[in-house]
């Protein structure tokens, strides 16, 4: 049939090829699946014998823990590994390497990580350290606040896997109760903001500032090129940018926003950025200054607050184009600075620009309401460098997390709680007016109050003996921020900082300010406008029924506790209990970003330990832990590379070469770090074609910055000629970023064998960190030691090489507190572990290709037939008979599985990666699952069913269409929803039919839509 389908088939099982010609095909596979409990009894025969052998070594070395860890993250083993390795037709796993990894790049020497600890170990080790943080009541503000996470979202959302192990929501039929959730957050933030389009999230508020600028500058054609920003604005932000700016040479003016004259530079100006209330707590009217900036022909973006906006008038009221902000102090844990979900709300004419994701109301095939992520062609997998951002991996777990607070909070319960800390701080105000000190925003503050003092370095030493930070402005004023948690006691003890001359203010007597019944704000600027009207924000407000809401969507979600998701490029691997437990300890959660040097002790400990072994694994010399995403780390890279070049007098070198195979956040990266990007072809066979590179890098020789190179490919080969790229772009002197494949390389070869000088690294992906629906990522750097003087510093810790470029993400660490699970992988596999780990990878993806191979073609394998630790089957020789890649992908979901990468890198293909984490049984479940679908594919072939109207085109099938009344089509039900008796005991349903992703285009919402429009549509 294709000249690739039979190069692999001597490997193949014969027990499908061999079928009668009366046998069933179905039958056949149903004998298959019924032997699942056969493969399970020799999962546990398998694993007893490696007990048995554990606990005779034991009698030698009583002390040896038996809690090891690979075992369990470690899919297979055993006669397990004995069978696929003789599927394949290779010896070992040292065979097996030897044909898929060229010699050239192989290292010589064991990786350089300690030995793996015991889960046990881990845990004790690991609390040690995090003891070494001292939990202060953190008053410092700048946009991160103390909050009360409500136990039933802490335990039901961010501690459960059925939350955390989700992918993004790209197949929305199995996805449909975290679309909910997330189009409640856009809700929310929509209804704050009072601006009409709201994203999914985006990664800080930092980053999200500059998201803004840059939309502001593309609304002027890319003309504009003035940003004015107010000085008021939160330092990080500031900070964030001015680096997104260098890239485009926008020229960020940080001055006093009311004293600029905006008609003077009506030219040039792009927009201005605000804050609301600023970064000293002030609330101040804008609604005349938004006037002026938009008469000058300019847009305006406010940087805000949500809790204060349930008292203060929304940004959307008085004019503004743009709102963003942190959601973080709505039931997120300060975290050292992350992960918070960062919103972001536009005006509808911004509706193609706003970067992110977005969920949108769409309907099924058969009318019902879906939900599905809208105007995809925005993101950077379609446009690349076109793209209006590079974001991919946003915050979107905890996004969710901020959603479900409001649900279990509601209109009343917000503000309720916001007019309780607005309260307090005015008592804490006329406490500090009665120990005789000026308060500088007074009359205009909601949570922050700016102290005029006669010395700021003593109260500070004052208010940390008591075990108290704030911040301090300048020698003479200091800022205290209060939250939710605030108690009598707290402010006490706020107001005795504050007393001279040990004198005492009695609390109560503070507190009689209140009687007034008056806001600390301006009259006009008091909120009229209603919040969280749907009915969503209404009915959730005992746990009971919380409970059930939150278990209600996560029933409709497919996660990695049902099945595997075998999605290429994207490592969805275990998430191991024992990594996420630390994750909410206070020790790590309780612990604000800027918080002084000496109570972090513990974060510093873990978070050195964790770039040493980085280094290792990489073979480079630094690293960087800021990038809170893959493409930040590969933007935090590219710009690591200018500034190297700048430095030695070569800022014309902006040309960046790219393989056409490229991931879409390359390209986009690309360009937001101001580079001028080159396609480099690839040959037939996957291949980077070296004659085209060798051609372009000669011919950008003067202006070449960079090659960007992903290894093994996005083609799921270990290619040849890696280090002669390398080589190639050196000559020409330029540098090599490698968006690392990790998962196939730890302990095998690295970035550095191969000659990168730099690299990011998907912490969630091969370092285990959750994707947790879209976000949380982390996307740290290694580089060699001549760019590390250019690594990402920040204005408020230090961080970052000498000769710093300026901070890729808002906290100077990103999302920190998800550091430990990468910490405690990398310390329970220890060295051995992780190469064990590489190795299973890669033996699981040529089994599965070995086992498909004789049902469809498998692309890009290398000399030898072997891929690396993913692969690639082709769908397009079925097109002409009415079948595409999204159609097997829909299929999949019938059969209880998420669909791999669909139509990339390859058009209507699908790029499967099963990951080290995943048992052979689950393995040769999808791949029976595979096998099936090609033989229905056979069907309308062969012509038994209408290429129309099939069990494929017509796929998932739901619930409710299998229980409708009416059934007219040429396949029977069982077949449509069973197509193999094991589904009758683990069926996953689709919650919907297959939605309509153009309908849902055409006619965009991106709020909650009214139960009205729901029954009229039925």
């Amino acid at each position: 049939m294709l000249s690739r389908l039979g190069q692999r088939s001597k490997h193949s099982l014969t027990r499908v090829s061999t079928l009668s010609a009366t046998q069933s095909p179905r039958l056949v596979l149903s004998a298959a699946y019924r032997t699942t409990t056969t493969k399970h009894a020799m999962n546990s025969t398998t694993r007893a014998s490696l007990m048995t052998t554990r606990l005779a070594h034991s009698k030698a070395n009583a002390f040896a823990p038996l809690d090891t860890f690979t075992r369990r993250h470690v899919g297979s083993a055993g006669e397990e590994v004995d069978a696929m390795l003789k599927q394949i037709g290779v010896k070992n796993l040292d065979d097996l390497l030897s044909k898929s990894i060229p010699d050239s790049i192989r290292s010589a020497k064991a990786l350089g990580v300690s030995k793996g600890m015991s889960e046990k170990e881990l845990l004790e080790r690991l609390k040690s350290i995090a003891s070494k943080n001292k939990i202060f009541r953190s008053y410092i503000g700048t946009g991160y606040t103390d909050t009360v996470v409500p136990n039933v979202i802490l335990r039901n959302i961010m501690e459960n896997p059925a939350w955390y192990t989700q992918y993004t929501p790209y197949q929305p039929e199995i996805a449909q109760g975290r679309l909910e959730s997330l189009l409640n957050y856009q809700t929310m933030v929509s209804d704050l903001t009072g601006l009409p389009i709201a994203n999914a999230s985006l990664l800080d508020e930092g980053t999200a500032a500059a998201e803004a600028m840059l939309m502001t500058w593309q609304a002027g054609n890319r003309k504009k090129n003035t940003f004015v920003v107010d000085v008021n604005c939160h330092p990080q932000t500031i900070a964030c940018l001015k680096t997104r700016a260098e890239a485009f040479n926008i020229n960020v003016v940080v001055t006093d926003i009311f004293n600029y004259n905006f008609d003077e530079n009506k030219k040039q100006l792009c927009g201005a950025l605000i804050q609301y209330p600023n970064t000293q707590g002030t609330v101040q009217d804008y609604e005349a200054l938004t006037a002026t900036v938009h008469g000058a022909g300019g847009q305006v973006a406010v940087a805000t607050d949500l809790m204060a906006l349930a008292l203060l008038k929304a940004p959307g009221e008085f004019g503004a184009d743009i709102a963003l902000g942190n959601s973080q102090r709505f039931g997120v844990p300060l975290g050292f600075g992350g992960p918070h979900a960062a919103f972001f709300a536009c005006k509808e004419e911004h509706k193609r620009r706003i970067p992110g994701r977005i969920v949108g109301v769409s309907r099924d095939a058969h009318g019902k309401p879906a939900y599905r992520l809208a105007l995809q062609t925005r993101e950077q997998h379609i446009r690349r460098e076109k793209a209006t951002s590079n974001i991919c991996t946003a915050q979107a777990l905890l996004a969710n997390m901020s959603a479900m607070y409001a649900v279990y909070h509601g209109p009343q319960g917000i503000k309720d709680i916001a007019q309780r800390i607005h309260n307090l701080t005015q008592v804490l105000a006329e406490g500090v007016r009665q120990s005789g000190h000026t308060i500088a925003n007074d009359g205009s503050y909601f949570d922050t109050l700016s102290i005029k003092v006669d010395s700021a370095a003593a109260v500070s030493e004052k208010a940390i003996a008591q075990g108290i930070n704030i911040r301090t402005i300048n020698p003479q004023t200091v800022t205290v921020t209060l939250d939710e948690t605030v108690s009598k006691k707290d402010v006490t003890d706020l107001i005795s900082i504050f007393a001279k001359d040990n004198a005492t203010v009695n609390v109560d007597d503070a507190a009689t300010v209140l009687n007034k019944g008056l806001d600390a704000f301006p009259s006009q600027l008091k909120r009229t406008s209603a919040i969280l009207t749907h009915p969503i924000f209404n009915t959730h407000h005992s746990e009971t029924e919380m409970l059930r809401y939150i278990h209600h969507l996560q029933n409709k979600d497919l996660s990695l506790v049902h099945s595997m998701i075998p999605l290429g490029s994207c490592t969805m691997k275990l998430n191991a209990t024992t990594e996420m437990i630390p994750v909410t300890w206070p020790e790590f959660g309780n612990i604000h970003p800027f918080a002084p040097v000496d109570q972090t002790a513990g974060y510093r400990i873990m978070l050195d330990e964790l770039e040493k072994d980085l280094e290792e694994i990489t073979g480079f010399d630094a690293v960087s832990l800021q990038p809170n995403s893959g493409a930040q780390g590969e933007y935090a890279g590219l710009r690591t590379i200018r500034a190297y070049h700048d430095s030695r007098g070569e800022g014309q070198r902006n040309v960046c070469l790219i393989p056409i195979s490229a991931h879409g956040t390359n390209p986009a990266s690309a360009a937001m770090a101001g580079m001028d990007v080159v396609i480099v072809k690839c040959d037939t066979e996957g291949n980077l074609d070296m004659a085209d590179l060798k051609a372009k890098a000669e011919k950008h020789k003067d202006k070449l910055a960079a090659v960007m190179i992903t290894y093994p490919s996005t083609f799921g080969m270990f290619e040849t000629g890696v280090a002669e790229a390398c080589e190639v772009v050196h000559k020409f002197g330029g540098q090599d970023l490698d968006g690392a494949n990790l998962n196939a390389q730890i302990g095998l070869t690295s970035p550095g064998q191969i000659g990168a000088d730099v690299c990011h690294m998907n912490l969630h992906k091969t370092f285990c960190i959750p994707h947790g629906g879209g976000g949380p990522g982390m996307g740290p750097i290694a580089c060699r030691s001549h760019l590390a003087p250019f690594l990402p510093g920040h204005p408020l810790v230090q961080t970052g090489g000498q000769n710093a470029i300026g901070p890729i993400s808002a906290a100077p660490y990103g999302s920190a507190s998800i550091l430990p699970i990468s910490w405690a992988y990398i310390k329970m596999m220890g060295g051995e572990g992780l190469t064990h780990a590489t190795k299973m990878a890669i033996l699981n993806a040529n089994y599965m290709a070995s086992r498909l191979a004789s049902h469809y073609e498998v692309l890009f394998t290398n000399e030898n037939g072997m891929c690396g630790h993913e692969f690639i089957v082709d769908i397009r020789p079925f097109g002409e008979y009415g079948i595409e890649a999204i159609d097997v992908a829909k299929r999949l979901q019938d059969y209880g599985f998420h669909s791999p990468t669909m139509s990339w890198p390859v058009t209507n293909t699908l790029m499967i990666e099963p990951t080290e984490s995943e048992p052979k049984n689950e393995l040769d479940r999808f791949c029976d699952a595979m096998i099936g679908i090609r033989k229905e594919i056979q069907q309308v072939i062969d012509g038994k069913l209408p290429k129309k109207d099939n069990m494929l085109n017509s796929a998932p099938h739901s619930l409710e269409i299998m229980m409708s009344d009416k059934w007219d089509r040429p396949y029977s039900r069982e077949t449509a929803a069973f197509p193999v008796p094991g589904l009758r005991e683990r069926k996953f349903w689709p919650s919907v039919s297959r939605v309509d992703d153009a309908y849902g285009d055409r006619n965009l919402m991106c709020t909650c839509p009214s139960p009205e429009e729901y029954m009229d549509q039925e």
